[in-house]
């Protein structure tokens, strides 16, 4: 891939551009070196049947896998040597602190997906980076206090996608030199995509509103909308933004009846916010 622009690249001529901090570039290389890393392991021979069982659970409530556990202690340790603030994990029930007066702070789920881990399906990490002047990060307006955001995908290639404001890139990683390559700049959704994404196994838990809507999207060209569709599920957010981001479509996580889904499952600081980020820079929509 020594014909595409380097990551390192990207970041320098994104900094001359939209004036990208060193701090921010460090902090987005880190994360993809470390992701590197991380592919590597999930690809060892023997490592899922290892690192499958466990009986602790996250900040979310979630059951936690080996991996998991692993995936965060690699993110943390090589966060905590750079400039930043803290480090929010879906992995860890409180609030990572490091240098008090740097000016940037990492929200991260360090590996998304990882009930797919048995079954050889993709899984990833979701990462935003704000601003370290965000007060009480439960109580801000977190999504203008982004200044980078962006997921890695551990699928047939491992993929890089990144967003710092200034529209969506997807890189690829070249084993060869464990480097990343931009591939595709200034990712645009497709209009006029029939796929939806949603765990239709939860139909009698939905609202009224939601139900309808996936009642027209399955009742095809017959129907309100005058138009077929497929349905998508793939139980990884990373796999479901990617295929938007490349095919176009809608992904729902709706909140429903059951106890704990009143507001959905998806978490606001670690998978919403940076995907929202990303969907919107890519020309779509998110809420």
């Amino acid at each position: 891939m020594t014909s595409e622009i380097s990551l390192e690249q990207h970041l320098a001529l994104t900094a001359k551009r939209s004036g990208v901090h060193e701090d921010l570039a460090s902090i987005l290389r880190v994360i993809a070196s470390t992701g590197a890393k991380l592919a590597k392991l999930i690809a060892r021979p023997g490592l899922p049947a290892q690192l499958v069982d466990t009986s602790s659970t996250n900040a979310d409530g979630d059951i936690q896998k080996p991996l998991d556990i692993l995936s965060h202690n690699l993110f943390v340790e090589a966060l905590g040597k750079l400039p930043v603030t803290l480090i929010a994990s879906e992995e860890c029930n409180e609030l990572i602190e490091f240098d008090a007066d740097a000016s940037l702070s990492v929200a991260i789920d360090p590996l998304d997906g990882s009930s797919n881990i048995e079954t050889n399906t993709s899984i990833g990490t979701v990462f935003s980076v704000l601003s370290a002047d965000t007060g009480n990060l439960f109580e801000r307006n977190l999504g203008d206090m982004q200044k980078a955001a962006g997921f890695l995908f551990y699928g047939p290639q491992t993929r890089l996608i990144l967003t710092c404001g200034d529209g969506t890139h997807s890189f690829v990683l070249d084993p060869e030199d464990d480097k990343f390559y931009r591939v595709s700049d200034a990712l645009r959704i497709p209009a006029g995509q029939h796929e939806f994404a949603i765990n239709t196994s939860n139909y009698r838990f939905w609202d009224d509103s939601v139900r309808y809507f996936i009642d027209d999207c399955i009742a095809g060209e017959s129907g309100p909308l005058g138009e077929d569709f497929n349905m998508r599920w793939n139980a990884s957010l990373v796999a479901e933004a990617y295929r938007i981001l490349v095919r176009g479509g809608v992904f729902l996580y709706p909140g429903d009846s059951r106890p704990g889904y009143e507001s959905g499952r998806l978490r606001l600081l670690y998978e919403a916010l940076p995907l929202a980020f990303i969907i919107e820079q890519s020309g779509g929509l998110a809420s």
